[in-house]
């Protein structure tokens, strides 16, 4: 079929103004990052000379011991959750799509039902137990409120990949002597990793960008993730805006996702097409 030249501009045109559109933001932090102090207040898009104070300060100057380590927070308990929230949904997943047990059902339902469920009602209560329990401010008072955001996602994620897989796989491996165990580790995991990949990395970016959790729950460098850490810069005085400084360490922060999706974008849509549909 051959294609109109009419509708090809059309959606040239389109997709160059939706890509215009997502762009626009990115590219403006990114200008922000580079502009210094004095240049922050002009109304010009680019900065008048780039400068690189604003990264100098989140490194090595006053923002330093604000960053950093929640820098380091957030690695360490997104990769953390991340690992529990996939080990943990993997299992359950199988146990959903492949087992006939009474209530798995209600499991979908909940998970569907804890993954809706508004935050904000949550972190009152959580913040009142993890006082008493001496879970606040710190990586495991984060990383369990964090399950309650990716597993929910990971478990549907994955039950769609471990229906379809043919049961015929698994049924042969039993045969040839395999356990029901090893024939989940040796043939349905490895055929479900592109699934898997995908729910770990849908995981990490939901664990990554939170805020709400880690403002709420913690209070100091102990525990606070990069996006709570990011509302207590403050500028040279009172008088000035730290724009900047949240513009470069918002920069820093983006530069693993946008690695992580560029090195596996093909992973990641051939999880989510493969998920798609069922065998």
């Amino acid at each position: 079929m051959k294609a109109n030249p009419k509708k090809t501009i059309l959606w040239v045109i389109v997709g160059l103004l939706i890509a215009v559109y997502a762009l626009f933001p990115i590219v403006w932090i990114v200008s922000l990052s580079m502009k210094s102090a004095s240049d922050i207040a002009n109304r010009h898009f680019w900065p008048t000379n780039i400068s690189w104070e604003n990264y100098q300060l989140i490194f090595t100057g006053d923002a330093h011991d604000l960053f950093i380590p929640a820098l380091i927070n957030s690695i360490g308990i997104c990769l953390i959750s991340t690992l529990v929230a996939v080990v943990l949904a993997t299992l359950t997943a199988y146990a959903v799509a492949r087992l006939d047990f009474p209530g798995k059902s209600l499991i979908l339902t909940m998970a569907l039902g804890v993954s809706i469920f508004p935050v904000i009602s949550l972190v009152t209560p959580l913040f009142n137990v993890w006082s008493k329990i001496g879970l606040y401010d710190t990586w495991l008072g984060l990383i369990i409120p964090y399950l309650s955001l990716t597993l929910p996602i990971s478990i549907w994620t994955l039950a769609a990949f471990f229906r379809q897989i043919p049961w015929e796989l698994e049924q042969a491996a039993q045969v040839d002597g395999a356990t029901p165990f090893q024939a989940f580790r040796k043939v349905i995991v490895p055929l479900a990793s592109p699934g898997v990949f995908t729910t770990a990395i849908i995981a990490f970016f939901i664990a990554w960008n939170d805020f709400l959790y880690g403002i709420s729950l913690t209070s100091t460098s102990a525990a606070r993730p990069v996006p709570a850490a990011l509302s207590f810069f403050t500028g040279a005085s009172q008088f000035e805006e730290p724009a900047g400084a949240i513009a470069a360490a918002a920069i820093v922060v983006t530069i693993p996702v946008i690695i992580i999706v560029l090195l596996f974008q093909r992973q990641i849509v051939s999880g989510l097409t493969s998920g798609a549909v069922k065998g």
